[in-house]
């Protein structure tokens, strides 16, 4: 299987944590069995350079709003536009196979509403989500979903 390829924001490092975390132990699950994959991880900032996407990735995206509830009296995302626009640059969409989301669950309705909104604006599946840093079982599941995600795709 080739290696899994993860586009990701952070803003206060919980999402940086959480994949630094996840490339670890997709390093020690392929060192176990060499057939399970190694992901490699890029992160997109303020900073980045947009440039063309040519290979399949996933987005790791954290929730952070200012104003509104985000349901009903509106949605002012806060500092992961950068992202958005990376996704919008050129045909870099068509190659995102989907999204990965993180928040705080305390914000309800609110928790991961970036990367659902990604998810609907980009018509990509809302793959999984993990609250704030994550833990191990968020660790092995989100492996566990993209290993999965992948070999299902190969197989269409």
């Amino acid at each position: 299987m080739k290696q899994i390829r993860i586009l990701f924001i952070s803003i206060e490092g919980n999402t940086r944590s959480f994949v630094n975390h996840l490339v670890s132990y997709a390093e020690q699950q392929h060192q176990i069995h060499p057939t399970q994959p190694l992901i490699t991880a890029t992160e997109i900032s303020d900073q980045t350079d947009l440039q063309a996407e040519h290979q399949p990735y996933f987005v790791f995206v954290p929730t952070y709003l200012d104003g509104g509830n985000g349901i009903d009296n509106g949605v002012k995302e806060l500092m992961t536009n950068s992202m958005g626009e990376y996704l919008d640059f050129q045909e870099n969409a068509q190659y995102c196979q989907g999204i990965i989301g993180s928040g705080n669950k305390n914000f309800n309705a609110q928790y991961c509403l970036t990367a659902k909104r990604y998810a609907r604006k980009f018509q990509v599946p809302f793959i999984a989500d993990y609250e704030l840093r994550g833990n191990h079982d968020d660790l092995e599941r989100i492996y566990a979903d993209l290993v999965a995600f992948v070999a299902e795709q190969a197989t269409v």
